[in-house]
């Protein structure tokens, strides 16, 4: 039988309290229809305001087939936390290719935050000629330090 002393049941709650307070920006993972995302931010994940953050986004067809910029008609939103569905993107920019040890030709952006907050990075896409993915909108949210 466990015997659970008052100093280790709130020692529990202190450690779940802060895991689920903590937010987590690293490699964040989301799946919109049939398609699935990861995030990556560089500088190592912590993105600071004023200064420019390398953003990158894995695209992947259900099955883990990946899916190039050059397949889809990607379009990058950002807007600053509490946002509306009708309030207008803070930023929209551009996003070209961007290749890694792992990954070729995946979507990318530079990206520099105005200042410290959370933020919403919104990915919506739609297959290009030949490419076969169900339209998709990702969302992700992504705290700025200083």
């Amino acid at each position: 039988m466990f015997h659970f002393t008052l100093e280790k049941n709130l020692g529990w709650l202190l450690l779940i309290s802060v895991l689920i307070a903590t937010p987590v920006n690293a490699h964040t993972e989301k799946v919109s229809q049939d398609v699935g995302g990861m995030l990556h931010i560089e500088p190592h994940d912590n993105p600071e305001a004023g200064k420019t953050a390398h953003v990158w986004i894995v695209l992947t067809r259900k099955g883990g087939q990946l899916i190039p910029l050059t397949q889809c008609n990607c379009q990058l939103a950002i807007y600053p936390q509490p946002h509306n569905e009708t309030d207008t993107p803070l930023l929209k920019p551009s996003l070209h290719n961007v290749s890694t040890k792992q990954y070729k030709s995946i979507p990318g952006a530079e990206i520099v935050f105005p200042k410290v907050g959370a933020y919403d990075l919104e990915l919506s896409g739609t297959p290009k000629s030949g490419a076969s993915f169900k339209p998709f909108m990702l969302s992700y949210t992504v705290t700025v330090g200083s």
